[in-house]
């Protein structure tokens, strides 16, 4: 079987549990294939992907080039394009290059298995009245759809600049999403929320004060180094459901590799949930209850 070369790509990028993931992955599945953590920071991508040959299956991305990687590709996903974010490249035999988003799939898995462990709640028939997003940048992106895939009726985003929320503006409006737009330092501590999604990177969330609205309510914490995050502690001391971001990290991940595999993004590895129980000791995460196949 050919060996072929996939790699995360971003900066920083030492700190990255993906090659971890992705080597059990593969390991599991019998395939030859090496997968690597390599730093790129803004302005580098060209000249990396410009060097990509045969050998090569695909690409995960991070800070800060899930945006940069959209002119470099020949295709994208629908929802890669409707977002305006990817953080998977897909390389063909022929060296075609699909740029797709899986994070959006981490995000939804992440909270409904959390829903589905509580036996209530989000996984269930409820859906949030309101979600709350923490930050604005490209992953903001993705849990602005996430939550939208959830069922919220409306979303908070609160983020450092308000300046530079046109690009969620206008997702919002395509998803026919009401928004509301916020700093920071307008976030109401007294409010109770069903749901909130941190973006923000590790530490930067740890002073912020969210109450959730009860004990199904969800908090899904991006950062995870350190885990738990001050954020986090504080959502699960008050009684509700705080998700690593190693839940969405595992998650997102089995969705790449689908894709590296070539299968589609919704079609699920053969004895999928034995890969994640895998993927999910590799990072020290315990095993969890099967995904609803609907839903995954």
């Amino acid at each position: 079987m050919t060996r072929r070369r996939l790699a995360v790509l971003g900066s920083p990028i030492r700190h990255s549990l993906s090659p971890v993931l992705h080597r059990t992955a593969y390991d599991l599945l019998g395939l030859p294939w090496d997968y690597e953590a390599v730093e790129v920071r803004s302005g580098e991508l060209p000249a990396f992907a410009s060097g990509l040959d045969a050998s090569w299956r695909g690409l995960s991305l991070t800070m800060p080039l899930k945006r940069e990687v959209l002119p470099l590709v020949d295709e994208l996903s629908p929802l890669a394009r409707e977002l305006g974010v990817a953080n998977t490249v897909v390389v063909d035999d022929d060296g075609r290059r699909t740029g797709h988003n899986t994070d959006v799939d981490g995000i939804v898995r992440s909270v409904v298995a959390a829903g589905q462990e509580a036996r209530a709640g989000l996984g269930g028939a409820a859906a949030p009245a309101e979600a709350t997003v923490l930050g604005g940048g490209a992953t903001a992106a993705s849990a602005l759809a996430a939550v939208h895939a959830l069922g919220a009726r409306s979303v908070a985003v609160h983020l450092r600049d308000v300046g530079r929320a046109g690009e969620l503006v206008d997702l919002a409006e395509r998803l026919r999403l009401p928004l509301t737009i916020a700093s920071l330092d307008d976030l109401d501590a007294a409010r109770p929320r069903d749901l909130v999604v941190s973006t923000l990177p590790g530490g930067a969330a740890d002073d912020l004060l969210v109450r959730p609205s009860g004990p199904t309510a969800v908090l899904v914490d991006a950062a995870y180094d350190p885990w738990p995050s001050r954020l986090a502690t504080r959502w699960h001391d008050a009684g509700a459901l705080a998700c690593s971001g190693l839940d969405m990290l595992v998650e997102q991940a089995l969705g790449q590799v689908r894709l590296f595999t070539g299968r589609a993004q919704d079609d699920p590895l053969p004895d999928e949930d034995a890969v994640r129980t895998a993927l999910r000791a590799s990072v020290g995460l315990a095993p969890r209850a099967a995904l609803d196949a609907g839903r995954a």
